[in-house]
């Protein structure tokens, strides 16, 4: 209980203006996999088209596998979006009828069961948080009521009152989000190779430097891409 409580306060310290989406959603996969005990959690969030786009996840591996979710438009995730109710407890081993091609492939990963939740405010579903274990253990009442309560945070977060009084709001803070993502995916590529580690280390290398400077993630990321000097205690060899 104490641990859940700390995960609250720290998510909620980040609902102020112009807060860090990117590091926002991070935050928010990461602790959700601990306090579900799941293995990895990820998160789509759905562009100004209403197609969902990968966001965030806790590990690479749910990466791969919540955009093999959208490329082939298969999955938890998007399920969960399309009608906007959880989808929880699913044994991925006996889920090829329903998933033909995603089971599999998640199975082949290591996972056994999956749930999603959606991130909803009233009727509007904005995305779906996607969890991961590597067992057959089924989430009971309390934990599906704690991962929709941080779902909910999520969809709190993302919209902040100005951005519901505003939709245009919404939008270009939901499509800088999307931006965003896209250059760093980029700069942890391109310190993963500078340094000669994965991208689940890299990226830990990343978010522990913008937070030691006290800088946004996307704005290292982007230092990284765009002017590698401009980080030199960073991107230079070790």
């Amino acid at each position: 209980m104490e641990q859940l409580a700390e995960v609250f306060v720290e998510l909620a310290d980040t609902l102020v203006d112009e807060f860090d989406v990117i590091e926002f959603l991070e935050t928010l996969a990461t602790h959700t996999a601990t306090v579900s005990a799941a293995a990895s959690a990820g998160l789509l969030l759905a562009d100004p088209h209403g197609q969902l786009q990968y966001m965030a996840s806790s590990t690479e591996s749910v990466k791969l596998l919540e955009l093999f979710q959208l490329q082939y438009q298969e999955g938890p995730c998007l399920d969960c979006y399309r009608m906007g109710e959880p989808v929880i407890n699913t044994d991925l081993n006996e889920a090829d009828d329903r998933w033909p091609l995603f089971a599999p492939r998640a199975s082949e990963a290591g996972f056994q069961s999956v749930h999603a939740f959606p991130l909803r405010h009233r009727s509007k579903v904005i995305g779906a948080l996607n969890l991961f274990s590597r067992d057959a253990g089924r989430l009971e009442g309390t934990d599906v009521r704690i991962v929709q309560a941080l779902a909910d945070v999520a969809t709190i977060g993302l919209l902040q009152e100005r951005a519901i009084r505003n939709s245009e709001v919404l939008t270009e803070q939901l499509q800088a989000a999307l931006n965003s993502r896209i250059v760093i995916e980029q700069a942890k590529g391109a310190l993963a190779r500078m340094h000669g580690i994965d991208v689940d280390a890299a990226f830990a290398l990343m978010r522990d430097y913008a937070r030691s400077k006290n800088h946004r993630l996307s704005d290292v990321a982007h230092g990284v891409v765009t002017d590698p000097s401009s980080h030199e205690d960073l991107t230079a060899r070790r």
